[in-house]
């Protein structure tokens, strides 16, 4: 199946957790009308608020109120689901939280699971001061291709992304919060970077709206293998439909073989 329909779901989330898993839930339901086999949402899907506030929403994956939404929502459309990122708890530790994506399949079963592995500073947010940083490269397989995993700040490694397409990723799903200050400067082109290096599509659900402590840029985006924005969000709430054909991705590699002319021999590692 190299031709699949994918969503991405722009929302804005902020601290009343009820009216963002009523808002998540409705707008999945959208995506599914629209014919999408493959969902994803934005980093912090189900909550955004104070420091303190990450701790108390954190649930477990995937007995948590928002990962039984994200299985319920999976099954009943039959699609592929990247639950964007939520606050997971992790056991015996008050102090700190995993920022966690999870997949589920059709047929709600939860087959990947990645933490954050990258954690920003900013003048407002220390994000390791309640969250702890995940320390595994997260690939899974899927009938459309092997796909990768990152969370906004993780943008900027392009290590990790490297390790995604070496491990076979054909298309890397990075669900963030990118903030607007850097995002007018950084965001497309990091996206775009990491697509034409890595010769893959990258899906890139964002964001949007005014927080607590920053507000995010939108521009949800998908590019292609080599470097084209393919599909955009408005700035607005919305879904955002994109075609992704995997076998393009072989086309690229073939015309432009940067993947196989590596040299780990020299510099060593994933890089």
């Amino acid at each position: 199946m190299p031709v699949f329909n994918a969503a991405l779901i722009q929302i804005d989330s902020q601290d009343d957790k009820d009216a963002n898993l009523a808002k998540i839930s409705q707008m999945i339901d959208e995506a599914a009308a629209k014919h999408a086999d493959f969902i994803a949402l934005p980093e912090f899907v189900n909550y955004i608020g104070g420091r303190m506030g990450f701790i108390e929403n954190a649930e477990s994956i995937p007995d948590g109120e928002t990962s039984q939404l994200f299985s319920r929502k999976a099954r009943e459309h039959h699609v592929w689901l990247l639950g964007g990122s939520i606050v997971e708890r992790i056991p015996d530790d008050d102090s700190h939280v995993y920022n966690t994506s999870a997949v589920f399949n059709p047929k709600g079963e939860l087959v990947a699971l990645y933490q954050k592995i990258h954690l920003s500073i900013s003048r407002t947010f220390d994000e390791s001061q309640v969250i702890a940083a995940g320390s595994r490269v997260v690939t899974f397989t899927t009938p459309f291709c092997k796909m990768g995993i990152s969370i906004c700040h993780d943008l900027r490694f392009p290590e990790l992304f490297r390790a995604m397409a070496v491990r076979g990723a054909k298309v890397i799903v990075h669900p963030s919060e990118f903030n607007i200050v850097t995002g007018r400067d950084h965001w497309e082109t990091l996206l775009r970077a990491r697509a034409i290096e890595n010769t893959c599509y990258i899906i890139a659900p964002n964001q949007i709206g005014a927080k607590k402590n920053l507000t995010s840029c939108a521009r949800s985006m998908v590019i292609d293998p080599w470097g084209n924005v393919i599909a955009r969000a408005s700035d607005r709430e919305c879904v955002l439909m994109a075609e992704i054909d995997t076998d393009y991705v072989d086309t690229v590699r073939e015309r432009m073989p940067s993947l196989s002319q590596r040299r780990p021999d020299v510099y060593g590692g994933n890089a």
